[in-house]
């Protein structure tokens, strides 16, 4: 809310969107009143954005792995005003050629560069110039003064139904380290849990 500054009638697009952060994001975003789609790594996931989050639109990133831009031209044809990345290189390659004027692109995680030997470079930033498009890394150590009122406002929304959390549990230390695998492979669905013992 704060580095993306939403606003109604807005064109979101998130990435990695049903991420435990990202699946968030674009249901603050429907709220603000913007038309929010978002891309994910299985069918699955593409359902869960639109039946679940309440996503106007959402794909499969991998069936389009061809030509990401000509995905966004689909689904966003008048542009992105706000672009949530989680993950950096092809697909903030893409998401440039679309940002409208006056755009803003959060950058919140670069996860397709985590595990190369050589990251890919971002190829498309002489699109923001002409088009003044603030881009901007978010680090939630800077907003901690601002908890006590997200918890407040998140709990609101949480008990009205507005906000709905899928996270993915799995029970047992023994199960931490297939666990911590899967998130680089985009296996889990929301924020990874492992429960050690249950009472």
């Amino acid at each position: 809310m704060e580095v993306g500054r939403p606003k109604r009638g807005d064109f979101v697009f998130v990435s990695a969107a049903s991420g435990a952060v990202e699946q968030v994001v674009g249901q603050l975003a429907k709220i603000a009143g913007c038309y929010v789609v978002g891309s994910a790594g299985s069918d699955e996931k593409v359902n869960l954005l639109k039946t679940r989050f309440g996503f106007d639109d959402s794909f499969n990133y991998k069936s389009e792995t061809n030509d990401l831009a000509a995905a966004l031209r689909r689904r966003l044809p008048d542009g992105i005003d706000i672009y949530f990345d989680s993950v950096g290189g092809a697909t903030l390659d893409a998401a440039s050629l679309q940002m409208y004027q006056g755009g803003r692109v959060v950058v919140c995680g670069t996860i397709s560069q985590y595990n190369l030997k050589e990251p890919n470079g971002v190829c498309n930033l002489h699109c923001i110039i002409p088009k003044a498009v603030r881009v901007e890394g978010l680090n939630v150590t800077g907003y901690f003064n601002m908890y006590a009122r997200f918890e407040e406002e998140m709990a609101g929304y949480l008990t009205e139904g507005k906000v709905a959390v899928v996270e993915d549990v799995v029970e047992g230390i023994e199960s931490a380290p297939a666990a911590l695998v899967g998130l680089f492979s985009g296996r889990n669905v929301g924020k990874q849990l492992v429960v050690l013992a249950r009472d």
